[in-house]
């Protein structure tokens, strides 16, 4: 038998999926409020550089492809669970004490689970954080998509200063 086979799932990056489900949850809940309590295309400051901007998102992360077809539904939502099942794949053959990359993994599958919940459910992504400085304006994101890109960057910056010791395993 396999060696896979036999692993418990404790042993594995899987017990790091707690975090999948508090971003989830923080990001569905966070989306329900916007579109609770403000109007769309509703903008309430909320300190000098962040703004709560109610808007809908057809497209990817900070409105990429906003402007596309009706085809971006499809092709984003099958992104989304491809990339979040390599990511769990990833994260069960991985060892439970790799922390840094589960915890980016685990922040990744989040935000395109979040994502993913509203194109399902509204056919578009609900963005609403507006971060800006004087007249510029990043584009409008959410929790999702903040999760995403600090997962990613994480991943970014561990294969940038990662060292590998092969005296040790050499020889």
């Amino acid at each position: 038998m396999s060696n896979i086979i036999h692993r418990t799932l404790i042993s594995t990056g899987i017990p790091w999926l707690w975090l999948t489900l508090i971003i989830l949850a923080i990001d569905i809940r966070s989306k329900q409020w916007v579109m609770t309590n403000f109007e769309l295309g509703e903008s309430v400051s909320v300190i000098p550089f962040i703004n709560i901007f109610y808007t809908q998102n057809p497209g990817a992360a900070f409105n990429f492809l906003a402007d596309q077809s009706s085809w971006n539904l499809w092709v984003f939502t099958l992104i989304a669970v491809i990339i979040s099942v390599i990511l769990l794949v990833t994260m069960y053959r991985s060892n439970y004490r790799a922390s840094i990359t589960n915890i980016s993994y685990a922040m990744i599958i989040g935000g395109a689970l979040g994502n993913l919940f509203d194109r399902i459910k509204h056919g578009v992504v609900i963005d609403f954080i507006d971060f800006y400085v004087n007249s510029w304006h990043w584009p409008t994101f959410n929790i999702a998509d903040l999760s995403i890109c600090l997962g990613a960057a994480i991943i970014v910056r561990k294969s940038f200063f990662h060292t590998t010791n092969y005296s040790k395993t050499q020889g």
